[in-house]
């Protein structure tokens, strides 16, 4: 598997965890996804699949370019606020690894390393 494709994978499942744990916490869902968070879901996924700029970026949140809609990039502000720090104790490996790479993204973006 390219790079490329790898951290879109890794994204994406980032993304569908940060979803899932907001929809479990927020609309208490057991199973699965409530009918709105799945929607969500698979628009991020999309999102994902499409972008053209995979190869040189970590995160959708480090990315300047924002191609989301207004209306789903509201949503998905709002899940990655709230899920953000709860990912810390649910995955803690993967909120580590995000917030690294997403400081190494930054500072290679304003010049610094």
């Amino acid at each position: 598997m390219k790079a490329a494709e790898e951290k879109r994978e890794r994204e994406k499942r980032i993304v569908s965890e940060m979803i899932a744990l907001y929809c479990r916490k927020k609309h208490g869902t057991k199973r699965g996804l409530c009918a709105e968070c799945a929607a969500l879901d698979a628009y991020a996924r999309q999102r994902s699949d499409r972008c053209p700029f995979m190869e040189t970026k970590t995160f959708c949140s480090n990315c300047r370019v924002h191609c989301y809609q207004p209306q789903m990039r509201e949503r998905i502000r709002a899940v990655m606020r709230f899920s953000g720090p709860r990912m810390l104790t649910v995955h803690p490996v993967l909120a580590m690894r995000h917030v690294i790479e997403s400081r190494r993204e930054k500072r290679r973006m304003n010049g610094k390393g």
